[in-house]
């Protein structure tokens, strides 16, 4: 396998046209590869600076989820510090684990965060949204959004060999013109459902128009985590 290292958006887009295979952290497609014979070219966008950047408003896709510290919101923080084990964190990346994962640890987090996604294909840049970056898998380079007022995320324990643990993230937005506005993103199993809501002076009512979007069919385990987290945030007593 030849393994490329584009250092230039124009090198990763020869790359693409060349067929090559993206990598990330290679964490996820490894063993497959081991079993079903290695691809004749491969492409990894650690060399790429607009795929590491790190900040509060971006995060690049090759940027290993170890490396994700306090200069992102917690929201995503927390999100890389839960996924896997140490030596996981430190070769997985930001891409693999949004585009090659089906857990997609990060996905409740970057949706909450109302982040928009770069991503590259062989005729060049554009921006997408997180939905097309699941269901098409494109190459991601790198998520954006606006920093939050506030946001919070919590992973419930798991038992061992059994279903994905229940996740819950949600942020505060500054309102454009009008109120501010909560999102919420759950992982149910494999399913991640989010949706938003306007802030009221009753964190009551805000919770009660969160009820009537797609959260609605959430089991009471996942309300029973969503309720306290939408207060602490509307409240700042998280």
């Amino acid at each position: 396998m030849l393994l490329r290292l584009p250092a230039s958006v124009s090198e990763a887009q020869e790359c693409l046209a060349e067929g090559a295979v993206p990598v990330g952290g290679a964490t996820l497609v490894w063993a497959t590869w081991q079993r079903d014979g290695f691809p004749e070219l491969a492409m990894s966008l650690r060399r790429l600076p607009e795929a590491n950047v790190i900040g509060a408003e971006t995060l690049g896709a090759a940027v290993l989820l170890g490396g994700i510290d306090g200069r992102v919101p917690d929201a995503l923080r927390l999100a890389a510090a839960g996924v896997g084990t140490g030596a996981v964190r430190r070769t997985a990346t930001v891409g693999g684990n949004l585009v090659g994962s089906t857990l997609r640890c990060l996905l409740p987090a970057a949706l909450v965060l109302d982040a928009r996604a770069t991503v590259l294909e062989p005729d060049g840049v554009r921006e997408t949204d997180l939905a097309e970056v699941v269901a098409k898998r494109p190459l991601l380079l790198a998520l954006r959004w606006r920093a939050p007022l506030a946001c919070a995320y919590r992973k419930l324990p798991a038992v061992a060999g059994g279903p994905p643990p229940l996740v819950v993230a949600s942020a505060l937005h500054r309102g454009d013109g009008a109120a501010a506005r909560v999102r919420v993103a759950v992982r149910d199993g494999y399913d991640v459902l989010d949706a938003e809501a306007a802030t009221g002076t009753d964190p009551e009512e805000t919770l009660r128009s969160l009820r009537a979007t797609a959260l609605d069919g959430l089991p009471a385990a996942a309300w029973a985590v969503v309720r306290p987290q939408v207060r602490g945030l509307l409240t700042g007593t998280r």
